[in-house]
């Protein structure tokens, strides 16, 4: 077991001073993630979960309170102390991609990468790993236009995953996909998940956040809710029995 929290949140707050009037984003939220959980944060427009997780992401600093990820006190970091941070602790995954329109595959997950310092054939050998994890070994040369919208997503957590980071975040991951295609991302991200990677999954739809083991809900700036998931939702076990009937998990 880890010996502190990966994630460990105290009173934090956040607002935001806009002409005369003062907008309380987060009152008063204190959050404990350890090391290897699923969690999903929900709430509705307003409820402040965009706002912690820009915070949790290192994207935003707290007015007030105290945030420590894996170790490193965060809360009063410069922007460039935090574009280190997030480049070393988290992988992100957005509900639009985020990819490059003109560069193939390989070069988008090669991306952080560069801001890391590696070299290029290093880069480009970890990025096939990386694309090979996630079922896209063969569509490396391949820029976003050419992909489907699971594909694109699938090369947006490869690129989350070539740091090795403490957290997944996942924004929204399936709020641009249809119904099946959101199921295998949800499965792959399940798959992460048992490989002990933490997740974090901001969801507004309740069947996306029923994949996840603990449930948080917030709503005007507080956490309203959070407890265990006692009815988990698996994909894994389906996705294993496509596989073994050679079906076209690739192409999806």
């Amino acid at each position: 077991m880890s010996q502190q929290p990966l994630i460990q949140v105290t009173d934090i707050g956040r607002k935001y001073v806009i002409g005369a009037e003062t907008i309380h984003a987060l009152k008063s939220v204190t959050l404990q993630i350890n090391k290897g959980e699923f969690v999903a944060l929900m709430g509705p427009s307003g409820s402040g979960k965009s706002t912690l997780m820009n915070i949790l992401g290192c994207l935003d600093t707290p007015t007030r309170g105290e945030y420590i990820l894996n170790g490193i006190n965060v809360s009063d970091m410069t922007d460039d102390e935090l574009a280190d941070v997030r480049n070393k602790e988290i992988g992100f995954v957005f509900q639009t991609f985020n990819l490059l329109p003109r560069s193939t595959s390989l070069d988008n997950v090669a991306l952080p990468l560069i801001y890391a310092g590696y070299g290029k054939k290093t880069r480009n050998e970890m990025a096939q790993r990386a694309l090979e994890s996630v079922g896209l070994g063969n569509r490396v040369d391949h820029k976003p236009n050419e992909l489907s919208g699971g594909q694109r997503q699938r090369v947006a957590v490869a690129r989350a995953l070539i740091n090795n980071p403490s957290i997944i975040l996942a924004d929204e991951p399936t709020g641009n996909l249809d119904t099946k295609t959101s199921v295998e991302i949800m499965g792959l991200l399940e798959e992460i998940h048992h490989k002990g990677n933490t997740i974090i999954l901001v969801t507004h739809e309740e069947d996306i956040a029923q994949h996840a083991h603990r449930i948080v809900r917030m709503r005007d700036g507080l956490i309203e809710d959070d407890h265990p998931n006692k009815d988990i939702r698996s994909v894994s076990p389906r996705l294993a029995t496509l596989r073994e009937k050679g079906s076209d998990f690739e192409n999806i």
